[in-house]
C-alpha cells in the first residue's frame, strides 16, 4: 500500500494548514499522510488534502463507524485504528477501503487475521517492548505485515525497518505539531526531506 518506508502521523488544529502541509510533504518526498481524528479540523483537512494530486491521505485514530464514514466521505484512502475495532473494520471492508487496526499481542494478531486483516499497526511500539517484541511477533506470524507506530524517531527507525515484516513506520517527528500550528512549512519540508533520505538509505 505504501511506497515510502515512513507514514507521517499528523495532528492538524486548523484545516487552513492542510493544503500547504500536503504540498510540503510532496516537496519533501512523501506522497502519503495519516491525519488523525483528534481535532475538529481533521475531517475537513482530509477533504482538502485528498484533492491534492499525487498525495494519498488516510485517517488515523478511527474509533467508531461514524468516524470511518466521515473519513471515507472526505476522501480518505485508508483507515488506521489504535486497536481492533471490529465495527470499524467491517465498515471499511464494506466500502472496500484498506484498514489497519492496532495490535499489541499474539491474541490480537489472531483476531485481526480472523477478520481478514494481514496488515496491522503495532502500537504503541516503544512502550510495548519495541523492536525485540516486534521481532518475536514477526517470527510467529511471518505472513503478517506490520506498521509500528509510537515512540519511533530518527534514532530507532532503522531498527524497525530492518525487520522484514515491517512495510513502513508511522511517525510524527517530521511533522511536529508546533511547526504545524505556526504554519512553518519550510521547517516541515526540511524535516520530511531528512526523514526520507534517512529511511530510504536503509538496506532492506
Amino acid at each position: 500500500m505504501f511506497t515510502t518506508p515512513i507514514v507521517p502521523v499528523i495532528i492538524l488544529d486548523t484545516s487552513d494548514h492542510a493544503h500547504p502541509l500536503g504540498k510540503a510533504l510532496l516537496t519533501g518526498g512523501l506522497n502519503v499522510a495519516e491525519v488523525t481524528l483528534r481535532t475538529e479540523a481533521a475531517i475537513e483537512s482530509i477533504r482538502t488534502m485528498a484533492n491534492i494530486d499525487g498525495l494519498s491521505v488516510g485517517a488515523g485514530t478511527v474509533l467508531t463507524v461514524d468516524h470511518a464514514l466521515a473519513a471515507i466521505d472526505a476522501g480518505a484512502e485508508f483507515l488506521v485504528s489504535p486497536g481492533i475495532h471490529q465495527k470499524v473494520i467491517r465498515c471499511a471492508q464494506e466500502h472496500h477501503i484498506p484498514v489497519i487496526p492496532g495490535v499489541t499481542s499474539p491474541s490480537e494478531i489472531a483476531t485481526a487475521l480472523d477478520l481478514g486483516i494481514k496488515l496491522v499497526k503495532f502500537f504503541p511500539a516503544e512502550p510495548l517492548g519495541g523492536v525485540n517484541l516486534l521481532k518475536a511477533l514477526s517470527g510467529v506470524y511471518p505472513n503478517v505485515r506490520f506498521m509500528p507506530t509510537g515512540g519511533i524517531h530518527p534514532g530507532n527507525v532503522a531498527d524497525y525497518l530492518s525487520i522484514p515484516n515491517v512495510i513502513a513506520c508511522g511517525g510524527s517527528w517530521m511533522v511536529p505539531r508546533g511547526a504545524l500550528q505556526e504554519g512553518n512549512f519550510t521547517t516541515v519540508t526540511s524535516l520530511v526531506r531528512e526523514a526520507v533520505e534517512l529511511t530510504t538509505s536503509i538496506q532492506r
